[in-house]
């Protein structure tokens, strides 16, 4: 069975910074492929279901630190 967590996406266009929880499967080296499909067609995302995306730890003021994707792997 995958091991699959929640990271975080940042959402573009919104004018402040806004990161949406998602499902993804961790496949070592701090790579994950993006396994959960956007809820809602208004949101814009840097990734889709399937990427494959570099995460790195971001400390948040109100869950502490999490994992967000920054880029998509080559």
């Amino acid at each position: 069975m995958p091991d699959t967590r929640t990271i975080y996406v940042a959402l573009l266009g919104e004018g402040t910074n806004c990161w949406r929880p998602v499902q993804a499967e961790s496949l070592g080296g701090g790579l994950y492929r993006i396994v959960g499909e956007r809820p809602d067609d208004d949101e814009v995302w840097p990734f889709s279901a399937g990427d494959v995306a570099k995460c790195k730890e971001r400390t948040f003021p109100d869950t502490g630190r999490e994992l967000v994707a920054y880029e998509k792997a080559d």
